[in-house]
Protein backbone atom coordinates (compact mmCIF):
# COMPACT_ATOMS: atom_id res chain seq x y z
CA UNK A 1 0.00 0.00 0.00
CA UNK A 2 1.38 3.25 -1.10
CA UNK A 3 1.96 6.72 1.46
CA UNK A 4 -0.90 8.11 -0.75
CA UNK A 5 -3.33 5.14 -0.89
CA UNK A 6 -2.87 5.72 2.85
CA UNK A 7 -3.26 8.73 3.16
CA UNK A 8 -6.29 8.49 0.86
CA UNK A 9 -8.08 6.00 2.89
CA UNK A 10 -7.62 8.22 5.98
CA UNK A 11 -9.60 11.08 4.64
CA UNK A 12 -12.20 9.16 2.81
CA UNK A 13 -12.93 6.42 5.53
CA UNK A 14 -16.68 5.82 4.09
CA UNK A 15 -14.87 4.95 0.68
CA UNK A 16 -12.32 2.20 2.16
CA UNK A 17 -15.33 0.50 4.09
CA UNK A 18 -17.35 0.22 0.82
CA UNK A 19 -14.92 -1.09 -0.92
CA UNK A 20 -14.00 -3.87 1.52
CA UNK A 21 -17.71 -4.63 1.40
CA UNK A 22 -17.68 -5.06 -2.37
CA UNK A 23 -14.63 -7.22 -2.06
CA UNK A 24 -16.36 -9.59 0.58
CA UNK A 25 -19.42 -9.81 -1.09
CA UNK A 26 -17.95 -11.04 -4.60
CA UNK A 27 -15.74 -13.20 -2.69
CA UNK A 28 -18.79 -14.85 -1.07
CA UNK A 29 -20.34 -14.98 -4.13
CA UNK A 30 -18.01 -16.53 -6.06
CA UNK A 31 -17.89 -19.22 -3.48
CA UNK A 32 -21.69 -20.09 -3.36
CA UNK A 33 -21.63 -19.86 -7.64
CA UNK A 34 -20.37 -23.81 -7.54
CA UNK A 35 -22.01 -25.14 -10.78
CA UNK A 36 -20.25 -26.82 -12.89
CA UNK A 37 -21.41 -26.92 -16.69
CA UNK A 38 -20.60 -30.16 -19.09
CA UNK A 39 -20.54 -30.26 -22.08
CA UNK A 40 -19.55 -33.83 -23.27
CA UNK A 41 -21.61 -36.55 -20.88
CA UNK A 42 -22.55 -39.78 -21.55
CA UNK A 43 -24.58 -40.80 -24.43
CA UNK A 44 -27.59 -42.82 -24.41
CA UNK A 45 -29.21 -43.33 -28.29
CA UNK A 46 -32.58 -41.28 -28.36
CA UNK A 47 -33.22 -40.34 -24.32
CA UNK A 48 -33.63 -37.59 -23.16
CA UNK A 49 -32.83 -35.69 -20.17
CA UNK A 50 -35.61 -35.57 -17.07
CA UNK A 51 -33.99 -34.11 -14.13
CA UNK A 52 -32.96 -35.13 -11.00
CA UNK A 53 -36.74 -35.48 -9.22
CA UNK A 54 -37.42 -37.93 -11.34
CA UNK A 55 -34.54 -40.01 -10.30
CA UNK A 56 -35.82 -39.50 -6.75
CA UNK A 57 -38.74 -41.25 -7.43
CA UNK A 58 -36.86 -44.47 -7.68
CA UNK A 59 -33.50 -43.87 -5.96
CA UNK A 60 -34.54 -42.63 -2.67
CA UNK A 61 -31.63 -43.76 -0.78
CA UNK A 62 -29.07 -42.38 -2.63
CA UNK A 63 -30.34 -39.09 -3.31
CA UNK A 64 -30.99 -38.39 -0.17
CA UNK A 65 -28.00 -36.85 1.24
CA UNK A 66 -27.09 -36.07 -3.06
CA UNK A 67 -27.96 -32.04 -2.78
CA UNK A 68 -24.89 -31.89 -0.65
CA UNK A 69 -22.27 -33.87 -2.74
CA UNK A 70 -20.22 -31.45 -5.34
CA UNK A 71 -21.68 -33.79 -8.13
CA UNK A 72 -25.03 -32.65 -7.27
CA UNK A 73 -23.92 -29.20 -8.66
CA UNK A 74 -23.10 -30.68 -12.22
CA UNK A 75 -25.34 -29.77 -15.07
CA UNK A 76 -25.73 -30.32 -18.86
CA UNK A 77 -24.77 -27.18 -20.96
CA UNK A 78 -27.11 -27.89 -23.63
CA UNK A 79 -29.87 -28.60 -21.34
CA UNK A 80 -32.32 -25.67 -19.46
CA UNK A 81 -32.54 -27.58 -15.55
CA UNK A 82 -29.59 -25.83 -14.47
CA UNK A 83 -28.64 -27.43 -11.17
CA UNK A 84 -31.14 -30.52 -11.75
CA UNK A 85 -29.05 -32.83 -13.90
CA UNK A 86 -26.76 -33.42 -11.77
CA UNK A 87 -27.45 -37.29 -11.74
CA UNK A 88 -27.48 -37.55 -15.61
CA UNK A 89 -24.18 -35.76 -15.86
CA UNK A 90 -23.01 -38.62 -14.88
CA UNK A 91 -25.19 -41.14 -15.90
CA UNK A 92 -26.46 -40.05 -19.10
CA UNK A 93 -29.90 -38.79 -19.83
CA UNK A 94 -32.71 -41.14 -17.90
CA UNK A 95 -36.01 -40.74 -19.89
CA UNK A 96 -35.41 -43.88 -21.59
CA UNK A 97 -34.21 -45.41 -18.14
CA UNK A 98 -37.87 -44.13 -16.66
CA UNK A 99 -40.34 -45.16 -19.16
CA UNK A 100 -38.90 -48.93 -19.22
CA UNK A 101 -39.71 -48.79 -15.61
CA UNK A 102 -35.52 -48.89 -14.28
CA UNK A 103 -34.03 -51.61 -13.85
CA UNK A 104 -29.92 -52.24 -13.32
CA UNK A 105 -27.81 -51.31 -16.54
CA UNK A 106 -31.57 -50.60 -18.85
CA UNK A 107 -30.89 -47.63 -21.13
CA UNK A 108 -28.51 -46.37 -18.25
CA UNK A 109 -24.71 -45.48 -17.49
CA UNK A 110 -23.19 -46.86 -14.71
CA UNK A 111 -20.03 -45.54 -13.35
CA UNK A 112 -19.28 -48.68 -11.71
CA UNK A 113 -19.07 -50.85 -14.35
CA UNK A 114 -17.35 -48.57 -16.47
CA UNK A 115 -15.02 -45.28 -15.23
CA UNK A 116 -15.05 -43.29 -18.55
CA UNK A 117 -17.88 -41.02 -17.05
CA UNK A 118 -15.72 -40.58 -14.38
CA UNK A 119 -12.18 -39.81 -16.43
CA UNK A 120 -14.06 -37.03 -18.26
CA UNK A 121 -13.59 -34.70 -15.47
CA UNK A 122 -10.76 -36.29 -13.56
CA UNK A 123 -8.14 -36.64 -16.00
CA UNK A 124 -5.32 -36.54 -13.75
CA UNK A 125 -6.65 -39.62 -12.11
CA UNK A 126 -6.55 -40.69 -15.62
CA UNK A 127 -3.37 -40.70 -16.04
CA UNK A 128 -2.19 -41.83 -12.44
CA UNK A 129 -3.98 -45.26 -13.90
CA UNK A 130 -1.56 -45.17 -16.65
CA UNK A 131 1.93 -44.95 -14.04
CA UNK A 132 3.67 -48.25 -13.84
CA UNK A 133 2.54 -48.78 -10.59
CA UNK A 134 -1.35 -48.35 -9.96
CA UNK A 135 -4.40 -50.01 -8.83
CA UNK A 136 -5.77 -51.80 -11.68
CA UNK A 137 -8.91 -49.85 -12.72
CA UNK A 138 -8.08 -49.83 -16.43
CA UNK A 139 -7.78 -53.25 -16.17
CA UNK A 140 -11.41 -53.43 -15.05
CA UNK A 141 -10.45 -55.68 -11.52
CA UNK A 142 -10.93 -52.42 -9.52
CA UNK A 143 -14.05 -49.47 -10.19
CA UNK A 144 -13.77 -45.91 -8.31
CA UNK A 145 -17.04 -46.26 -6.24
CA UNK A 146 -14.88 -49.02 -4.06
CA UNK A 147 -13.16 -46.22 -2.81
CA UNK A 148 -15.45 -43.18 -3.57
CA UNK A 149 -18.93 -42.52 -3.09
CA UNK A 150 -19.64 -40.01 -5.54
CA UNK A 151 -23.13 -39.73 -3.88
CA UNK A 152 -21.65 -38.23 -0.93
CA UNK A 153 -20.77 -34.88 0.57
CA UNK A 154 -17.05 -35.88 1.31
CA UNK A 155 -16.03 -36.50 -2.26
CA UNK A 156 -13.40 -33.62 -2.43
CA UNK A 157 -12.38 -33.82 0.98
CA UNK A 158 -9.54 -33.42 1.26
CA UNK A 159 -8.53 -31.19 -1.11
CA UNK A 160 -6.19 -33.13 -3.65
CA UNK A 161 -6.54 -36.24 -1.44
CA UNK A 162 -8.54 -39.23 -1.59
CA UNK A 163 -11.39 -37.46 -1.45
CA UNK A 164 -13.27 -39.68 1.28
CA UNK A 165 -13.44 -38.81 5.22
CA UNK A 166 -13.11 -42.71 5.51
CA UNK A 167 -9.65 -43.19 3.67
CA UNK A 168 -8.08 -45.57 5.98
CA UNK A 169 -11.31 -48.09 6.64
CA UNK A 170 -11.63 -47.84 2.23
CA UNK A 171 -8.22 -49.44 2.13
CA UNK A 172 -8.46 -51.82 5.09
CA UNK A 173 -11.13 -53.45 3.12
CA UNK A 174 -8.33 -55.01 0.29
CA UNK A 175 -5.19 -54.26 2.86
CA UNK A 176 -5.64 -56.17 5.52
CA UNK A 177 -2.78 -57.08 6.92
CA UNK A 178 -1.18 -53.71 6.40
CA UNK A 179 -4.16 -52.06 8.56
CA UNK A 180 -4.67 -54.92 11.44
CA UNK A 181 -4.47 -53.58 15.04
CA UNK A 182 -0.75 -53.46 16.83
CA UNK A 183 0.69 -52.44 19.89
CA UNK A 184 3.50 -49.99 18.05
CA UNK A 185 1.86 -47.98 15.55
CA UNK A 186 4.06 -45.77 12.80
CA UNK A 187 2.95 -42.94 13.53
CA UNK A 188 2.59 -41.94 9.71
CA UNK A 189 -0.61 -44.19 9.83
CA UNK A 190 -2.11 -41.45 12.01
CA UNK A 191 -2.03 -38.36 8.92
CA UNK A 192 -3.50 -41.53 6.64
CA UNK A 193 -2.26 -43.98 4.18
CA UNK A 194 -1.57 -41.07 1.55
CA UNK A 195 1.20 -40.04 3.85
CA UNK A 196 3.01 -42.25 2.20
CA UNK A 197 0.98 -43.73 -0.70
CA UNK A 198 -0.36 -42.33 -4.03
CA UNK A 199 -3.69 -43.85 -3.99
CA UNK A 200 -4.29 -44.17 -7.76
CA UNK A 201 -1.02 -44.41 -8.98
CA UNK A 202 3.00 -43.75 -9.21
CA UNK A 203 6.39 -44.25 -10.97
CA UNK A 204 7.53 -46.12 -7.77
CA UNK A 205 6.85 -49.58 -6.26
CA UNK A 206 4.14 -49.86 -4.18
CA UNK A 207 2.48 -46.95 -5.49
CA UNK A 208 4.76 -44.93 -2.62
CA UNK A 209 5.18 -41.39 -2.80
CA UNK A 210 8.95 -40.63 -3.02
CA UNK A 211 11.37 -43.92 -3.44
CA UNK A 212 14.08 -45.71 -1.08
CA UNK A 213 14.92 -43.67 1.82
CA UNK A 214 13.73 -40.07 0.38
CA UNK A 215 10.21 -41.32 1.43
CA UNK A 216 11.56 -41.89 5.15
CA UNK A 217 13.04 -38.71 5.38
CA UNK A 218 10.45 -36.71 4.43
CA UNK A 219 9.23 -36.73 7.98
CA UNK A 220 12.24 -37.98 9.60
CA UNK A 221 15.06 -35.34 8.21
CA UNK A 222 14.83 -32.97 11.26
CA UNK A 223 16.13 -35.84 13.33
CA UNK A 224 19.52 -37.03 11.29
CA UNK A 225 22.54 -35.63 12.20
CA UNK A 226 25.10 -35.43 9.00
CA UNK A 227 28.33 -34.92 9.91
CA UNK A 228 30.11 -33.34 6.94
CA UNK A 229 33.89 -34.15 7.79
CA UNK A 230 33.69 -37.28 8.52
CA UNK A 231 30.85 -38.39 5.73
CA UNK A 232 28.25 -39.53 8.49
CA UNK A 233 24.67 -39.71 8.68
CA UNK A 234 23.05 -40.37 12.41
CA UNK A 235 19.76 -40.69 13.18
CA UNK A 236 18.64 -40.02 16.50
CA UNK A 237 22.08 -40.92 18.42
CA UNK A 238 22.87 -43.99 16.26
CA UNK A 239 25.04 -44.04 13.24
CA UNK A 240 23.01 -44.73 10.04
CA UNK A 241 25.28 -44.50 7.34
CA UNK A 242 26.08 -48.25 6.97
CA UNK A 243 22.42 -48.86 7.11
CA UNK A 244 21.70 -46.63 4.48
CA UNK A 245 23.90 -47.75 1.96
CA UNK A 246 21.93 -51.26 2.17
CA UNK A 247 19.24 -50.31 0.83
CA UNK A 248 15.63 -48.22 2.16
CA UNK A 249 14.49 -48.07 5.57
CA UNK A 250 12.29 -50.99 5.51
CA UNK A 251 14.25 -53.40 2.96
CA UNK A 252 17.57 -52.86 5.12
CA UNK A 253 16.75 -55.52 7.46
CA UNK A 254 16.12 -52.70 10.19
CA UNK A 255 12.46 -51.29 10.12
CA UNK A 256 10.63 -54.11 8.36
CA UNK A 257 7.56 -53.84 10.37
CA UNK A 258 6.79 -50.54 8.35
CA UNK A 259 2.64 -49.99 8.96
CA UNK A 260 3.66 -51.32 12.80
CA UNK A 261 5.04 -53.50 15.42
CA UNK A 262 3.38 -56.04 17.91
CA UNK A 263 6.87 -56.04 19.31
CA UNK A 264 9.30 -53.30 19.06
CA UNK A 265 8.67 -49.87 18.98
CA UNK A 266 11.45 -49.01 16.24
CA UNK A 267 8.99 -50.92 13.99
CA UNK A 268 10.89 -54.55 13.76
CA UNK A 269 9.32 -57.88 13.68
Amino acid sequence: MTPEFRAFCRQHPGWLLLVTFAVVATFLTACQTSSVKLSDTPQIAGATFVGNNACLECHTNITRNFSGSPHSQLYVSDHSMKGETGCESCHGPGRKHVQAGGGKGVFIVNPKTDPTACFTCHQETHAQFRLPHHHPVLEGDLNCVQCHDPHGTDIFKPAGGLAFARQDQSCATCHRDQSKPVVFVHEALREGCVTCHQPHGSVNEKMLVAPDNNLCLRCHAQIANPNAATGTVSIGVRNHTTYLNRGACWSSGCHTAVHGSNVDPKLRY
